[in-house]
C-alpha cells in the first residue's frame, strides 16, 4: 500500500464513520500520510483526528479512537495506535513491501505519475536567469507526471542585452537541457497577461554554473531549498560519499550492476518477502523511501519545491546502498528466492532513483 493509497483508506474510514453517524463532519477532500515522527509508532501516521476535532465538537483522541476500528478493518493494515494528542499511527501488514516492489516494477519509470491534477490548468513564468528557468523546466516535468496541463514561459532579457552571458536562456536551453518556451522562439505562451500565472523565481546563481556540466549544474541548482543560496563549486563533481549526487547516480549504477550479475548466474528478480535477519530489518527504511515516492512527487507539484525531490532521492539511495552487498550468492552459495526478492527490491530502488533523476532532467548511467 503506497501513501497515496493509505491517504485514500483513511478518508474510506473517515466516510464509513459519518456514514454510520459516529462523527458528524464535512469529509476533507484529502488526508496527509507520512512516516511517523518521534514519539510515533507504525510505518505512517496521520493528523486526520486533529483536522476533526474541532468541527466535530469531540477531543481528537476521541475521533481517533473511532476511526481506528474502521481502518484495522482495511486489508493491508496490521495494526493502528494512537499517540499523543490523536496522531494515527499505522503499521502495515508484512504483505506490503512486497506488493509495493511488485507496483514498482509494473510501473517502471513512472511509478509516482497520477492523475491528481487532472484538467488543471498551470500557468508558470520565470525571470530571466539559469536557476529560475532550470527549476520551471523541473516543475513542468513533475506537474504534467501529475496530470496536469501546464504552460511556461520566461521573461524577456533585460534591457540592453542579456545580462550575464551565461544566464541566456538559448544558452540554458541548450547547455542544460532546459525544454520551456523562450521570448522570441515562436511558441511563448505567456502574452501580456500576468493572471493565473505563478512566478517560479528561486534565489539566483551566485556564479555561471555551466563549466559543470549539465547533471552537476542542474543538480546544484536544484537540490539547495528554492529560498537558499545555491553553491556553484567543484564539490559537485567529486567521486565521492560526500557528494549526494554521487551516492545517488552510484546507488543506481550498483542496481543496474547487480541485475548484470545475476543475469550472468542465472536468476532474474523476483518480488518476495526480505526475510534475511539483517537484509529484512535494514531494509525497513528503503521500502518507506519507496512507499514515499508518490507523495514526494505530489508535494513538489503543490509546493513548487523541486529540492524535495532531489532530498528524496538522497534518503532512497543511503537507504539501499548499505543492503546491495546482501544481493548476490557468495562462494558457492545457489541463488534462492531471498537472493530474487534482494535483487527485486535493488531493482526497485534502482528504478525509482531513474525516473527521479529524470524528473530532474539528470541522467542516471548503467555505469559510473
Amino acid at each position: 500500500m503506497t501513501p497515496v493509497e493509505l491517504s485514500r483508506t483513511v478518508l474510506h474510514a473517515v466516510r464509513r464513520a459519518v456514514d454510520e453517524g459516529e462523527l458528524s463532519v464535512a469529509v476533507p477532500e484529502r488526508v496527509v500520510v507520512a512516516p511517523p515522527r518521534p514519539g510515533g509508532c507504525g510505518d505512517y501516521a496521520t493528523n486526520v483526528a486533529l483536522q476533526l476535532a474541532r468541527p466535530s465538537g469531540r477531543p481528537a483522541r476521541r475521533v481517533a479512537e473511532i476511526l481506528r476500528p474502521h481502518l484495522l478493518r482495511t486489508g493491508g493494515i496490521a495494526d493502528v495506535v494512537v499517540t499523543g494528542p490523536g496522531f494515527l499511527n499505522i503499521s502495515l501488514r508484512n504483505a506490503a513491501p512486497v506488493a509495493l516492489v511488485e507496483e514498482v516494477l509494473r510501473r517502471g519509470l513512472r511509478y509516482g505519475h497520477g492523475d491528481s491534477l487532472g484538467g488543471r490548468l498551470v500557468r508558470l513564468h520565470a525571470p530571466h536567469e539559469v536557476r529560475a528557468l532550470v527549476h520551471l523546466d523541473v516543475l513542468v516535468r513533475v506537474l504534467r507526471s501529475q496530470g496536469a496541463d501546464v504552460r511556461a514561459d520566461c521573461a524577456a532579457p533585460p534591457p540592453g542585452g542579456e545580462g550575464a552571458g551565461w544566464a541566456t536562456a538559448r544558452t540554458v536551453r541548450t547547455a542544460l537541457g532546459v525544454r520551456l518556451d523562450v521570448p522570441g522562439s515562436g511558441d511563448a505562451s505567456g502574452g501580456g497577461d500576468d493572471s493565473g500565472r505563478v512566478v517560479v523565481r528561486p534565489v539566483p546563481a551566485p556564479a555561471d554554473p555551466l563549466p559543470l556540466g549539465r547533471d552537476a549544474a542542474r543538480w546544484a541548482l536544484l537540490h539547495p531549498a528554492p529560498h537558499d543560496r545555491p553553491r556553484i563549486g567543484g564539490e559537485h563533481l567529486v567521486q565521492r560519499e560526500g557528494n549526494p549526487l554521487f551516492r545517488v547516480r552510484y546507488a543506481h549504477a550498483r542496481t543496474r550492476a547487480l541485475l548484470r550479475n545475476a543475469a550472468d548466474l542465472g536468476f532474474a528478480p523476483e518480488p518476495g518477502p526480505v526475510t534475511d535477519p539483517v537484509a529484512g530489518a535494514g531494509a525497513q527504511p528503503l521500502f518507506r523511501a519507496l512507499a514515499d515516492h508518490p507523495r514526494i512527487l505530489a508535494a513538489v507539484a503543490a509546493h513548487r519545491a523541486p529540492d524535495r525531490l532531489a532530498r528524496h532521492l538522497v534518503a532512497v539511495a543511503d537507504a539501499a546502498l548499505p543492503l546491495l552487498p546482501a544481493v548476490l550468492p557468495v562462494g558457492g552459495e545457489k541463488p534462492s528466492a531471498a537472493h530474487r526478492a534482494r535483487l527485486a527490491l535493488a531493482d526497485a530502488a534502482g528504478t525509482v532513483l531513474a525516473g527521479g533523476l529524470s524528473l530532474l532532467g539528470i541522467d542516471a548511467p548503467d555505469h559510473l
